[in-house]
């Protein structure tokens, strides 16, 4: 299992923008084969940092479900939406592995 972290350098006055953007892929990264942790904008700090998080099988898997996702038309209007309204001004993506596992239970005070 691989997790896929992508880095978002959004404009700070677009953060709607992006919200909108970020739950669109909350319907169409799942329908279309990955595990969604999620996206995260902004909140305190930096107002030009986002993520979106997602885990994925393998590479191999990973090349699948991009086609699904380009061809899938939440998907299509999604990308097109960022396009148009150019609010990302940066997008890294980098894929790591969990080495921690297995965790220990959760101990709560």
């Amino acid at each position: 299992m691989l997790t896929c972290f992508i880095r978002y350098e959004i404009d700070p006055f677009t953060k709607d923008s992006f919200t909108e953007y970020a739950r669109v892929w909350g319907q169409a990264i799942p329908r279309n084969g990955a595990d969604l942790i999620g996206y995260f904008g902004p909140h305190e700090g930096s107002a030009t940092t986002a993520y979106g998080v997602y885990n994925i099988e393998s590479l191999a898997a990973y090349e699948a479900y991009r086609a699904r996702l380009a061809a899938d038309p939440l998907g299509k209007q999604n990308y097109e939406f960022a396009k148009r309204e150019r609010f990302i001004l940066k997008e890294d993506r980098i894929f790591l592995k969990n080495v921690s596992v297995p965790h220990s239970p959760l101990v709560l005070p």
